[in-house]
């Protein structure tokens, strides 16, 4: 059970609250990163399954998972895009996995949406006139 102090300071995960309650609100998918290694072979660190999680601006590493820095740029970039919701006809929408940015490498990362978390505009925003109080500091 989450209290109150913790579910204010938290984005709401999809369900707990439409975005058509607040004009304000807009959401993200949480995604999770996977390492898949396929039929060629990893020449970088990359560890079949290790893992990480995407939760609106965050990345969140669970106990000792590792990523490649190198690969971790490559990936950066399509994070945002795959957070977003895009027509079921956008290869954004279709396609899971990226590959490693070594091309001698046979690691690739498979990307997946997970929950929908809705944020408020005003929570997220750096803009002096538009900004209420941010999503991830306390709210009491």
């Amino acid at each position: 059970m989450v209290n109150n102090r913790e579910q204010r300071a938290t984005p709401r995960i999809r369900g707990t609250m439409s975005a058509a309650q607040n004009a304000d609100d807009f959401w993200l998918y949480d995604l999770r990163v996977e390492t898949v290694v396929g039929d060629r072979t990893s020449v970088c660190r990359h560890v079949e399954g290790e893992s990480f999680r995407v939760e609106g601006e965050l990345l969140v590493f669970d106990g000792q998972q590792k990523v490649s820095m190198y690969a971790l740029a490559a990936l950066l970039p399509l994070l945002p895009a795959k957070q977003r919701p895009t027509s079921p006809n956008d290869w954004m929408s279709t396609d899971a996995e990226i590959a490693c940015p070594d091309p001698n490498c046979g690691g690739r990362f498979r990307v997946t949406r997970t929950a929908k978390r809705t944020f408020s505009h005003a929570e997220t925003t750096g803009l002096p006139d538009q900004r209420g109080t941010p999503y991830w500091k306390d709210k009491t």
